[in-house]
Formats: C-alpha cells, structure tokens, sequence
C-alpha cells in the first residue's frame, strides 16, 4: 500500500471554515459546501467531500434489490445541517428525482433547499412539514437520517417525528441510513424503522466507505483492493464489544 503522504481529514467543525484555505474543491466538496478531506497535489491544497460518498455507497453495498426497493421512489433526508446537504446530494445522484426533507427547524429547511439549488440539485426538494403532508406524500424507498439521538420534546420535535413515522409506516417498505452511531448504533429512528418493516443500514457503514475513498484520494490505490472484509469484521467487533 503507498504512503498517505500530504493528505489529512476535516472534522466538524471544521468542514467549511477551511475551505477559504485551499486553493481547490472538486466538484463534491463544491455541490456540498464542506470539505472533509484534503490532498496537497502539485504544490496546490484540494479539497473534497467524501461524506457523498459514505451515504452512496451505503445503499449500493446493503441493498440486494435497488429497484425494488428504492430506485425510481422519492427519497427522504432527515435534519438540516451540513450532513443534510451530503445526503440530498447522494440521493439525488442515486437517482432520487424527489427528496423529502424533514426537520424542527424550517430555516434549517430553507438554507438547504436555497444551497442545493444554487448548485444545481435542488429542484425536487420538497419540505414535509406536518404529518398531514406525510400522508398525502408517495412512499419514499431510501432515508437517510442525519440527527442526534434524542427523544422529541419541543412541540416542532414531536411534529417532525409524527411526520417520520407516518412516512415509515407507508405500505412501501424501503431502506434508511441511520448515520448516527456514536454512543450507540441503536437509536430511536432506527427502532422505529425496523418495526415498521424496513432494512436499516447502520451509520458505522457510511463512515467506512467514506473513508476507502479518502485513502483512494490520498494514495491512488482502488476500493478494491483496500481490506474492505476485515476492516467491516473490525467495526463488527467493536460493535459487539460495545454491545456487551
């Protein structure tokens, strides 16, 4: 395996303030407006955004059946910040021609929908803001939910999470990328999902296979040939570990 010579990660919250910094972003870190990831190529700092491809990969590596599950249906984002934005972006590259977004916050709501716009990929976003909305929405087939696992207490919490069970508890039964996972895998979202009948992709998965494409930015070397097996069997463990 090459050296990772020249290459370092961005944490939050740290993923926009350094982008004044460098002097390029790929088309990723560019249609997100955050950058997680940064290689010093030819005396130049470029930077680009990974989490995409976290999130992509995620449904393309768990999901035996694409088209039944979630190709051709709306997607759905849950939250607002800068997760939001990777997520709508993945989703719309997976081929979801409508994204829901559900949140507390409908300013949150509007900064995303006016960012993806601007960068060209916001046109079928659509705000479910009350569990009436829910209803009256075509099931969406992939969720990606991008919020800290906390119980609703404010009347905006407790509305939005109306809105995501009525949308979890459609007759289609997709897949949703839990992406928390830190203190635990097991959320509230994520139970509640896999009652209601849908695969559940654990957020440990996004952060793996965005960080196989951060080592093939930095060195060149393809996923493939990355240990993909044994790193997975590591998360497991710890995992386990963390379980018991």
């Amino acid at each position: 395996m090459p050296d990772i010579k020249n290459g370092s990660g961005v944490t939050m919250p740290h993923k926009v303030a350094i982008i004044p910094y460098l002097d390029e972003l790929t088309d990723e870190g560019q249609a997100v407006g955050a950058c997680n990831t940064i290689v010093k190529r030819d005396g130049k700092l470029i930077g680009t955004n990974t989490d995409t491809i976290g999130v992509r990969e995620s449904f393309l590596q768990n999901v035996a059946e694409p088209e039944q599950v979630y190709r051709g249906r709306p997607g759905l984002v849950i939250g607002g910040g800068g997760a939001a934005r990777s997520a709508v972006y993945a989703l719309v590259k997976l081929g979801c021609q409508t994204v829901y977004l559900v949140n507390r916050d409908p300013a949150e709501v509007t900064a995303v929908i006016a960012w993806c716009t601007t960068q060209g990929y916001g046109a079928g976003l659509r705000h479910v803001r009350t569990a009436a909305e829910a209803e009256a929405v075509e099931d969406p087939g992939a969720i990606v939910s991008c919020v800290p696992n906390f119980p609703p207490v404010t009347p905006a919490e407790v509305e939005a999470r109306k809105v995501i069970e009525v949308l979890l508890t459609k007759p289609h039964k997709g897949a949703i990328l839990e992406m928390c996972y830190h203190p635990t895998v097991h959320t509230e979202i994520g139970d509640l999902a896999q009652r209601a009948g849908w695969q559940v992709i654990l957020g440990t998965e996004a952060m793996l296979y965005q960080g196989f494409e951060q080592v093939k930015f930095w060195t060149g070397r393809e996923v493939k040939e990355m240990p993909i097996v044994a790193a997975k069997d590591a998360v497991a463990a710890a995992l386990r570990d963390d379980v018991a």
